[in-house]
């Protein structure tokens, strides 16, 4: 195992943040050194109201019918101070989530007539949350036994589940695990997010290191793909016991470790309580500077432990371990569909999202109708915008599936943008693809937001600098 020398990881840790520097003053990134993730385009928060028949009008099935699936499942043991969703909290949630089940088994039924078809041909699986594995062993296989029922797994490629470390314990975990074996689920992603038991305490995680340990270890007899995830920039973090926490996660032997930077303000459907933590206890929450170090810190230790980023924000030893669900969704642009509240289905030429509120949620449903109440049929310039952030986010723009996706060549399109990313060594570009370089990988939420049209960037334009870089020069599709 590679011995990580500190002070040579924290001067280049140091040198990034000085390329952050450089970078905020031409306008690339906001002034106060704020990101908002850019996961969707538009981003989540900013859709208009839809209705389903209004989204599904002009909807046709792909040519193969097949389909990226998701569920969502909204019950926690306690509230992460993280959080930006809504969740139903607490153990005495049974009857609350017998309710939920019922109704999202309804809804698979709704979607399927919506579609026109008898079951849904899943090319690959996400369950998520809340803790989708926060409920009783009989619960979970009640759900595994009707989602799974709906679908036709055939040409399914993997069956991923985001999971809770302390569901995963004990006599119960265990049976959870075989449960989801037993229906065919071969990856998850472990919510593990610190190493550190004060840092968990913090953050109101429900466990410590110890169950962290525990899970993956449990999971591992299990012949799970194992991914584990981590927040940086968190309250009660420093660069230094940020830098233990990936020393400790290396030596863990997983297939991919993830990482994500704290977001204070939402991009969800709800305001996590950190807003409050940081406006009480500023000096508790690391700066933009440490946040950044930490980045660059990890990636190091990462790197010279022989992980290394395969889609963007995941590191594994061999790239055949990802997610078949994001690399579908946001990379080959297919289609997906979404169950549950505040769940999206992501289509090849539009976006719909799932209502935020319980009852709305359960009302919609009674009544035989899909609970979609937001979304976007997207026209020729936002479908041209859209096949670019989310690929350049997570991969590349590959030149042949942009114009597949948009009907125009890559070439013709955005060329001042495309021009300036490259002059200033944040992007290269050659006949088949436009991608980042390492260094616009690292500022790859803000490369990618310099294609979105001025109504959905993540900041008002005098929260950046007038440099060459804001986003709001040269916004122009065809320039």
């Amino acid at each position: 195992m590679y011995s990580t020398d500190r002070a040579e990881i924290l001067e280049i840790a140091r040198g990034r943040f000085e390329d952050f520097k450089h970078f905020r003053d031409l306008g690339l990134i906001c002034k106060d050194g704020d990101f908002f993730p850019s996961v969707h385009y538009p981003p989540i928060t900013m859709y208009n109201t839809a209705t389903p028949e209004e989204f599904f009008r002009t909807y046709t099935l792909p040519e193969n019918e097949l389909f990226d699936v998701y569920a969502h499942l909204p019950f926690c043991h306690q509230r992460c101070i993280f959080c930006h969703y809504p969740v139903k909290l607490g153990p005495n949630q049974s009857e609350e989530k017998d309710r939920y089940l019922t109704a999202l088994d309804k809804e698979m039924d709704i979607y399927m007539s919506t579609l026109g078809v008898n079951k849904i041909k899943a090319r690959s699986i996400l369950v998520g949350g809340g803790t989708p594995t926060y409920m009783t062993p009989a619960q979970l296989e009640r759900f595994l036994e009707f989602f799974c029922k709906r679908l036709d797994l055939s040409q399914c490629t993997q069956f991923n589940y985001d999971v809770d470390p302390a569901t995963l314990i004990g006599p119960d975990g265990e049976e959870r695990l075989k449960i989801m074996r037993s229906y065919g689920v071969n990856r998850l992603t472990i919510g593990t997010q610190s190493l550190d038991d004060e840092i968990l305490r913090i953050m109101n995680r429900h466990h410590g290191v110890r169950e962290n340990i525990e899970s993956i270890e449990a999971s591992r007899k299990h012949g799970y793909q194992i991914n584990i995830e981590f927040i940086f920039g968190h309250p009660g973090q420093t660069v230094e016991n940020w830098m233990d926490v990936m020393d400790r996660a290396v030596k863990l032997g997983v297939e991919e470790i993830q990482l994500y930077r704290l977001k204070v303000e939402a991009y969800g459907d709800y305001q996590g309580s950190i807003k409050i933590y940081k406006q009480r206890k500023p000096e508790h929450v690391p700066t933009v500077e440490e946040a950044i170090m930490m980045k660059q810190a990890a990636i190091e230790i990462l790197n010279r432990n022989d992980y290394h980023e395969n889609i963007r924000r995941v590191f594994t030893k061999d790239k055949k371990y990802y997610s078949h669900y994001a690399w579908n969704q946001c990379c080959e642009l297919y289609d997906e569909i979404g169950f549950g509240l505040t769940a999206f289905s992501s289509l090849r030429d539009r976006f719909g999202l799932n209502t935020q509120y319980f009852d709305e949620y359960y009302t919609s449903i009674e009544k035989g109708e899909l609970p979609l109440n937001r979304g976007m049929v997207r026209n020729q310039e936002e479908q041209i915008r859209w096949s670019i952030v989310l690929p350049l986010k997570n991969s590349r723009v590959r030149k042949k599936l942009f114009e597949e996706r948009t009907g125009i060549a890559f070439d013709k399109v955005f060329r001042k943008k495309v021009e300036k990313l490259k002059s200033f060594g944040l992007a290269v570009e050659d006949e088949k693809s436009f991608k980042l370089t390492q260094l616009g990988a690292f500022f790859t939420d803000e490369c990618a937001e310099q294609f979105h049209q001025a109504n959905y960037m993540p900041h008002p334009r005098d929260a950046y600098e007038e440099g060459e870089l804001s986003p709001y020069n040269d916004c122009e599709v065809y320039q």
